[in-house]
């Protein structure tokens, strides 16, 4: 098991890059002792209230939104990064929103815009749970919605 007893300060950057998404900075560094690891960081943005359908607000919790896509529709994809790049997208759509309000609707209408474009399966699955599906006709019209999309 790796220890975890040393601070990112008392270690010295090897290798900086941008991911490839250019959402983060990968920065690859060794500490004194040549223990090697890895950190990320992201552009910090500002913080978005989220009102829920019961009437609560909330801080908007990409991390959050990242487990629900990874629960929801997460075997879809073949890799955690594919995840990753819908809740990027997804999150960029509510920040071009353009305000510091946003609803649980429009984070669940982001999402499904983006798998769209990304896997069908996944926007009907996704679709299914977020939209509370009932009948056999709230998969019939999603289908038909995005086979009209095409």
């Amino acid at each position: 098991m790796l220890e975890r007893n040393f601070r990112i300060g008392d270690s010295k950057v090897l290798e900086s890059r941008e991911t490839v998404d250019g959402t983060m900075i990968r920065r690859r560094r060794e500490t004194a002792d040549g223990r090697r690891f890895t950190t990320y960081e992201r552009i910090e943005m500002p913080s978005l209230t989220v009102s829920k359908r019961s009437g609560n607000k909330e801080i908007f919790d990409r991390d959050k939104l990242a487990l629900a896509v990874r629960r929801s529709v997460g075997k879809f994809f073949n890799s955690e990064l594919e995840v990753e790049d819908v809740v990027n997208r997804a999150t960029e759509k509510l920040y071009a929103i353009g305000s510091d309000q946003i609803t649980s609707k429009q984070i669940g209408d982001a999402v499904l815009d983006v798998l769209a474009d990304v896997n069908e399966v996944a926007y009907i699955r996704f679709a299914s749970v977020f939209r509370e599906f009932k009948t056999l006709e709230d998969f019939e019209k999603i289908l038909k919605e995005q086979k009209n999309r095409k």
